[in-house]
């Protein structure tokens, strides 16, 4: 099934008012690209009005600023729509867990429902380029050799940049071990296991265990 594949994927990217929403925060903006076969064929990207003004940190952190979300759409509008864009398909996160709770409150606020598989691009990371200084976005772009797509702490340039690096590593495990195709699950999988046992599973996987 297509969406078994790693690389045929939904990878976004939240910014937010802050880090929990079970703490009244709310997102204001979403980015996402569609990967197909390891390619970018669609994107999408909207500002959200969360319905209240944005702290002058959140501003600085991300460059979006409250005169930019005064005539934006409210969140449940945008979500609805977001819904559209996922459906049917597993998705890609940096820091996943943080991405995967705004998700679901949102969705939930919008009366929509996401039953897909979430994978952590991090987590991955942390197996696959255990060299790196850390595993933050910026770093590992520079560590990687990633270009930079745009500003970070903006959604659609982080995602697309998560999206270069979630194929950079699929691309060293079939390169590194000899596997012509991990699948979305074993991914998951890598990315709960201890990194010290990191070769191990793979090599495993390239025996075809």
């Amino acid at each position: 099934m297509q969406r078994t594949l790693p690389d045929s994927v939904v990878v976004l990217d939240f910014e937010t008012t802050g880090l929990s929403p079970q703490y009244g925060d709310r997102a204001i903006e979403i980015g996402a690209v569609l990967l197909e076969n390891g390619e970018i064929v669609e994107r999408f990207q909207k500002l959200m009005n969360p319905g209240f003004r944005i702290s002058r940190f959140i501003e600085s952190y991300t460059g979006i600023t409250n005169a930019m979300l005064g005539g934006q759409p409210c969140c449940e509008e945008v979500m609805a729509e977001f819904s559209e864009f996922i459906a049917g398909r597993n998705i890609v996160a940096h820091n996943a867990s943080f991405d995967r709770r705004f998700l679901d409150f949102e969705l939930k606020r919008a009366k929509r429902v996401y039953d897909g598989a979430c994978c952590c691009s991090l987590l991955v990371s942390r197996r696959i380029y255990q060299d790196a200084p850390n595993h933050k976005l910026q770093t590992l772009v520079s560590h990687v050799g990633i270009p930079e797509t745009g500003r970070f702490h903006r959604a659609l340039a982080d995602a697309e940049m998560t999206a270069h690096l979630w194929m950079s590593m699929i691309e060293r495990i079939r390169r590194q071990y000899g596997i012509p195709e991990i699948s979305f699950d074993q991914l998951s999988e890598l990315s709960k296991i201890d990194k010290l046992y990191t070769h191990r599973y793979l090599a495993s996987l390239a025996e075809g265990g």
